[in-house]
């Protein structure tokens, strides 16, 4: 514990933000297909529970010690939608999805009534997304926001490119399209309860094309509207698992039954069927996170006539400065080791050490840089 104190006055201080990127890449074939079991009926690192709300996706078996959770899976409607109706399976959980995605990403109106996803984003009017499907995306891989720009979303927007209308093999990828946040760096908004976040546009040319959907950086969440699947859309557990697997992999299948369009599966599905059939449509997901470091950095001097004499118990030696040598008549000098920052009721509160010891003697003056990360 020091005995001695000096003051850091506010020039000697000095605050910084560092944003740190990584690359998250998430491919098709991890979210159906890497764990598929023989049958083609089941996926051991897809998560699904009795709730029957959402399901989860792991990076390898959940059920071992190496699997990291790294999205969520969902969808729902909102009550005002045309295809909401009581006759409907689960269909009073959809709606609860739906509200409580969008009390938390959109927020209420004036009238305290949840609001509706817009496609520009313009809550005031326009076109609204009633029938979403929603990618939750884990804190380990998003950190404290996905980067503005970097979400690219490769996905199949028809089964059609798996079987053909007449019930036979295509062309296979023909029907794919990469959606992203096109432009986003000065284009994205701020009016939503959690934070920013961008468009999610159907081609990455200007002008961009249709808005399918909105990904939210500080949340982690990707809202895809349902019209964006204009063909079939199934369920992997059903016939259509294999052929779509087999698309991927641009190899041969066997044709069967075709899914049904999207209309007939948010009706008369399951959530957990519902996010299947968009686990199957998923061909590569890729973004950037982003980690914010805030530094502060204390510049702390020792001028020539500070800290020459050390408070260490074993700098004396029978009343006299071992560093001396013997000699009354030389300068006291010492080795700083270590930083300490002190609160100003002189309690420690953070230790810097240094990588060797440094001489300090009434003839220079030293100017430690102390940075502190959080």
């Amino acid at each position: 514990m020091a005995n001695s104190f000096k003051t850091i006055l506010p020039e000697d201080v000095a605050t910084t933000r560092t944003l740190l990127h990584e690359a998250i890449p998430i491919t098709g074939t991890i979210v159906s297909g890497t764990y598929v079991n023989a049958a083609k009926t089941a996926e051991s690192n897809i998560k699904t529970f009795t709730h029957g709300m959402y399901e989860a996706v792991y990076d390898y078996p959940y059920l071992s010690s190496s699997a990291n959770h790294i999205f969520d899976i969902t969808a729902g409607y909102s009550p005002n939608s045309g295809v909401s109706s009581s006759a409907n399976i689960q269909n009073a959980k959809k709606i609860n999805i739906y509200n409580q995605m969008a009390q938390v990403l959109v927020g209420y109106d004036i009238e305290s009534n949840i609001q509706e996803f817009d496609v520009d984003g313009n809550l005031g009017g326009g076109t609204k997304m009633k029938e979403c499907f929603f990618v939750n995306f884990a804190r380990l891989l998003t950190k404290d926001e996905i980067k503005k720009d970097s979400f690219r979303f490769k996905l199949f927007a028809s089964a059609s490119c798996v079987t053909g209308s007449d019930g036979t093999a295509d062309s296979g990828l023909g029907a794919e399209r990469t959606v992203g946040d096109y432009g986003a760096q000065t284009t994205y908004l701020t009016n939503s309860p959690s934070g920013e976040y961008g468009l999610l546009y159907s081609q990455s040319a200007t002008p961009r094309g249709a808005v399918i959907g909105h990904v939210y950086y500080q949340a982690g969440i990707a809202v895809l509207t349902a019209s964006f699947f204009t063909g079939a859309f199934g369920d992997p557990n059903g016939p259509s698992h294999s052929r779509a697997l087999a698309a991927k992999d641009n190899t041969s299948y066997v044709a069967g039954k075709v899914a049904g369009q999207i209309v007939k599966q948010l009706t008369g599905s399951t959530i957990t069927q519902l996010a299947n059939g968009l686990r199957v449509a998923i061909n590569d997901i890729n973004f950037n996170n982003t980690t914010e470091l805030n530094s502060t950095i204390y510049f702390c001097r020792a001028n020539n006539t500070e800290f020459n004499y050390s408070s260490n118990s074993t700098y004396l030696s029978e009343s006299q400065i071992r560093v001396k040598g013997n000699n009354p008549l030389a300068n006291p000098v010492s080795y700083i080791t270590t930083v300490g920052l002190y609160s100003p009721d002189n309690e420690l509160l953070a230790v810097a050490k240094l990588s060797e010891p440094l001489k300090k003697s009434p003839s220079n003056e030293l100017t430690l840089r102390v940075r502190l990360d959080y």
